[in-house]
């Protein structure tokens, strides 16, 4: 197996919004600080949970300055994204290796819907566009395609792509590609990590991690050491936690949700056309954190939720593309 460069639990970071939809950029530092200091050891940025699709390419880049500014050698910072069109993501991976990321996650081109030839240029000319090691990831629930067995093969050749983020399911696929290649996976299903590291995945990228890092860590820990029961018993308590924030609405809102209602974030606000939970959604989401026991790093009694702040959708007051050049 290769190289980890990235760490194994790595948080898919939310971007934090002000009430009128700007980045709030005290909160990212708090929430990146947060994290990090709960067990996180690598953050991405600018990826689907952080909205990518709606910020702009001067926020994705300051995302990056932001996040090494203040995770420094503590955590790794990956660009998430970068973009469906080629020429785009190239340039946008070069902007990031100049902001100082420590590596490039790039998603299957979405929309376009190309062939697999098509697929494996994308990744190959992104991959050469910078010196960092890159991982592929692999979503056709968003992307509308997935990267097939054979692609990931001629990938795992390229010497920058070292990596898979899995959000497919395809365990058999998985323990495959991990005993023909030196790939490394990161489970990219909150539900599904500790069944990825039973099969040789190194870690996770999670949206449950930006509520709770802490008991991630415990679990990939107890894994390291080959402790399968400490593992399990971590993984049923956070259960609950993962399912309300996966399972009801889109899991960037609802993972604003719960961090507003924690007060670890300002405002629950997402960029449209992303919305808020609406009234049922949002007790959907707070009957399942009910069910939430002790886990490490969060504590639920003191969740606060506010419906009224976390209604509607934003746009930012100054007017922006998400391509920029």
């Amino acid at each position: 197996m290769a190289v980890n460069p990235f760490g194994q639990v790595l948080v898919a970071l939310v971007t934090p919004f002000t009430h009128d939809g700007e980045v709030d950029w005290n909160d990212v530092e708090r929430l990146i600080d947060d994290v990090v200091s709960n067990g996180a050891d690598g953050i991405v940025v600018t990826g689907t949970t952080g909205e990518t699709s709606t910020l702009t390419d001067a926020e994705k880049v300051r995302l990056v300055e932001v996040g090494k500014k203040v995770a420094g050698s503590r955590a790794k910072i990956i660009m998430g994204g970068p973009s469906n069109e080629t020429a785009h993501a190239i340039e946008l991976a070069k902007k990031s290796e100049k902001a100082g990321a420590d590596g490039i996650m790039a998603v299957t081109p979405y929309y376009n819907k190309p062939t697999q030839a098509g697929v494996l240029t994308h990744f190959r000319m992104v991959a050469d566009a910078t010196e960092l090691p890159m991982l592929v990831y692999d979503i056709p629930g968003r992307a509308g395609i997935p990267i097939k067995y054979e692609t990931i093969l001629r990938l795992a050749k390229h010497p920058r792509i070292v990596g898979v983020k899995d959000a497919k399911g395809d365990f058999s696929e998985v323990s495959r590609v991990l005993n023909q290649t030196d790939l490394i996976y990161f489970s990219g299903d909150d539900a599904n990590v500790l069944p990825h590291l039973a099969i040789g995945a190194v870690g996770l990228i999670g949206v449950t991690a930006n509520i709770a890092p802490a008991p991630y860590r415990v679990i990939v820990d107890a894994v390291n050491r080959g402790d399968l029961h400490a593992a399990t018993e971590m993984h049923k308590k956070l259960e609950p936690l993962v399912r309300a924030v996966m399972t009801h609405v889109p899991g960037t809102v609802a993972a604003k949700y719960i961090l507003h209602g924690l007060g670890r974030i300002s405002t629950p606000r997402v960029r449209l056309p992303l919305v808020g939970p609406e009234e049922w959604e949002a007790a959907i989401i707070e009957d399942e954190l009910a069910l939430v026991g002790e886990i490490p790093g969060v504590d639920m009694s003191n969740f606060s939720p506010d419906r009224n702040a976390a209604a509607g959708g934003a746009l930012p007051k100054v007017a922006g593309t998400t391509r920029e050049h």
